[in-house]
């Protein structure tokens, strides 16, 4: 649902430097700051039919510079995250990526030294297994940002024109270029000057095709890992319990070898000493109440992928369960837990049946979800967040 405060946007002054004259007309008006940049794109190379193609149609999208400015209408606490990126269905059709891409995933583990279940958990994160594109055709949403954003704009400039270059390169189709209003793209969502500095032909026909090519893309993915520091011959981390009274050293930036930790009174989960020189961090990402891990440098390194400590510890439960490994222990500590994707699409059917309407159900929660959703909390007497949790749902009927 887009916002209807949105009637015109002003003058947009960008910097000497970028070379780009500011559009005068309002919010619809790009289109001479558009004509400048494919002048700048062919000076940097780009052949002038695809840069004519790319960019042909361009025009200001609200939606593009709401994302861009917008923030979080709640904060998304961390098992809400975990039941929504690794539920049932995500780990079912992981594990049967890992059977059908099993050759591939055996040889990237073997030239780059990544976990394949890692590479595979990657994958599953930020596009499905490739089901899920984006929803932005990422040349178009670049130049919005460069013609009507208002941050960032010399650096939105530089990923445009590699996305130009890629396609002039031939890597990837003009029309394959669907992704996310920042730019990201491909079946593991490498924004474009990772994508030229990291991005691998693994299938050999000549080309670096992340959208196309699951060899591609998974190759790629193995490589941006093992660049941030990945090594295979150390894990991601452990759950552990914390001794009693613990109040020692804490967070990412407090390392210390495992058997130090193992000396400290910390124990793994599901039973093994913690010994050897591997350096490890101490991270409670809910709390004291909440699960706690050590995690090493390769932690790091999948947190490198999104600056995240909820993303990078989905990566890791995901990869354990598509290994098979097994879950977390330690509950979350809340009594209202998240959903998982086929719960958050049951929700919207139910808020639609109980006369919350929220449009058609598509299981991505968005304003109006969240509107419907604040509309039952009231009327059942609970706190009004419009989150999807467990008790919004169990009110409305969910099993």
């Amino acid at each position: 649902m887009q916002r209807s405060g949105w009637k015109r946007l002003m003058a947009v002054t960008l910097g000497s430097s970028m070379g780009l004259m500011a559009p005068t007309g309002g919010a619809l008006a790009i289109e001479s700051c558009v004509a400048s940049l494919k002048q700048q794109a062919i000076s940097s190379g780009v052949r002038p039919e695809i840069a004519e193609r790319m960019l042909k149609g361009a025009s200001f999208d609200e939606k593009v510079i709401r994302f861009s400015t917008s923030q979080p209408e709640y904060k998304t606490e961390i098992w809400d995250y975990m039941a929504f990126l690794v539920d049932a269905e995500r780990i079912k059709d992981g594990n049967k990526n890992l059977k059908k891409h099993r050759n591939t995933l055996s040889a990237i583990e073997k030239r780059y030294g990544v976990n394949r279940h890692v590479v595979l958990a990657v994958w599953g994160i930020e596009s499905d297994y490739g089901q899920f594109k984006g929803d932005f055709y990422t040349p178009h949403a670049l130049a919005n940002l460069v013609c009507a954003g208002k941050r960032r704009q010399k650096y939105f400039r530089g990923e445009l024109i590699k996305t130009l270059q890629i396609a002039s390169r031939g890597d990837v189709p003009v029309s394959d270029f669907q992704g996310s209003w920042a730019g990201a793209f491909g079946q593991t969502q490498f924004m474009p000057s990772t994508y030229n500095s990291l991005a691998v032909d693994f299938d050999g026909d000549g080309r670096k095709d992340l959208v196309n090519s699951v060899p591609d893309a998974l190759a790629s993915t193995a490589n941006f890992l093992k660049n941030a520091g990945w090594r295979d011959s150390r894990p991601w981390g452990y759950e552990v319990k914390v001794p009693s009274g613990y109040s020692g050293p804490s967070g990412l930036k407090k390392r210390a070898a495992l058997s130090t930790w193992g000396q400290r009174g910390f124990k793994k989960i599901g039973g093994g000493n913690l010994s050897g020189k591997t350096e490890a961090a101490l991270i409670r990402p809910a709390g004291a109440n909440g699960p706690a891990f050590l995690v090493t440098r390769n932690f790091n390194a999948l947190r490198s992928y999104n600056a995240s400590t909820s993303y990078g510890l989905a990566i890791a439960l995901l990869s354990e369960l598509v290994s098979g490994g097994e879950p977390f222990v330690t509950p979350w500590p809340t009594s209202n837990p998240g959903l998982s994707r086929a719960q958050r699409l049951e929700l919207q059917k139910l808020l639609n049946k109980n006369g919350f309407d929220v449009g058609e159900a598509d299981g991505k929660v968005g304003p109006a979800t969240r509107a419907g959703i604040r509309k039952a909390e009231a009327k059942y007497g609970m706190p009004v967040t419009g989150r999807p949790s467990w008790n919004v749902y169990n009110a409305l009927g969910g099993k």
